[in-house]
């Protein structure tokens, strides 16, 4: 209930109540990121600001926003923007939410891209299924001599990334292509990306609410096997991969010797692998034999 004399910590301490109620793990940091979201307050300012008065349309706001937590759609996506390696993106229906186990990809890359570009005086990177643009964005920051293309087949993704990348600054080095895999791509490349699709179909009815409902299914869903989206990037990349340039894959924890196979049925060898925060299996890196 909105009443007129309602603080900051009173609304917390609600939220919080309610989500821990509803089962929600780490209610208390979920309540703290929503309404701070919200207010535009670091979470800093919202402990040390606890005993304001919330307007009634705040209230209001925070209430609508708890409800929509409470269905089980994610924090970040009612907030509409998510932090990703440093960088603030906005969110739209049809992009995946950027995950901290993706950046895994990036501080992979990274020094492969600064590498290439130093020896070649510029590197050109491709996103393969961009979404937000998170992969492609945090990489243009890291190097400032690559220029990157951004594909997805959405074209509500593209617009999504190509706000963020105006946003960022970096939309004199990006350009968003739509495109299934190589369908509409040209050109070659010094480094190509991608967080495909990889969870086995049979699998996405038991996936938590927060994902199945509120991800984009083309997003998640990899084919029987999970293994689809793989098989495409590496029968098609050998035509649009520079000499001597990488191929950037995130996996599921458990695909790292099948989407090593595929890619060496295609004439890639793996030259590098990397785990997750929780140990897990969750960057694999190619490059052409004989490269």
């Amino acid at each position: 209930m909105t009443t007129p004399m309602t603080t900051l910590s009173q609304m917390v301490a609600d939220a919080r109540r309610q989500f821990q109620a509803a089962g929600l793990d780490d209610a208390a940091m979920e309540a703290r990121i929503l309404i701070g979201g919200l207010l535009s307050l670091t979470s800093t300012q919202v402990f040390t600001g606890g005993d304001r008065v919330l307007t009634l349309d705040e209230q209001a706001a925070i209430a609508k926003a708890v409800a929509r937590r409470l269905k089980r759609e994610p924090v970040h996506r009612i907030l509409g923007r998510r932090e990703f390696h440093g960088m603030e993106l906005s969110l739209s229906t049809e992009t995946l939410e950027p995950r901290p186990d993706t950046e895994v990809l990036v501080d992979a890359m990274v020094p492969h891209l600064k590498a290439l570009a130093a020896k070649r005086g510029s590197a050109a990177v491709l996103d393969m299924g961009t979404g937000t643009g998170a992969i492609l964005l945090a990489l243009l920051s890291e190097v400032k001599d690559a220029v990157g293309t951004a594909s997805d087949i959405s074209a509500d993704a593209l617009q999504t990334a190509t706000r963020n990348a105006e946003a960022l600054g970096l939309i004199d080095r990006f350009r968003a292509v739509q495109s299934h895999w190589f369908d509409t791509i040209s050109g070659r490349f010094d480094i190509i990306v991608s967080n495909p699709p990889y969870i086995r179909s049979e699998v996405i009815p038991s996936l938590e609410p927060e994902v199945r409902n509120f991800d984009p299914l083309q997003a998640l869903d990899g084919g029987p096997d999970g293994l689809d989206a793989y098989r495409s990037i590496a029968q098609g990349a050998k035509g649009f991969l520079a000499p001597d340039g990488y191929i950037g894959v995130e996996i599921g924890y458990d695909q790292k010797e099948a989407v090593t196979a595929v890619f060496q049925n295609a004439d890639f060898m793996l030259v590098q692998s990397a785990q997750d925060y929780g140990g897990n299996d969750r960057v694999l890196v190619f490059t052409l034999n004989g490269s």
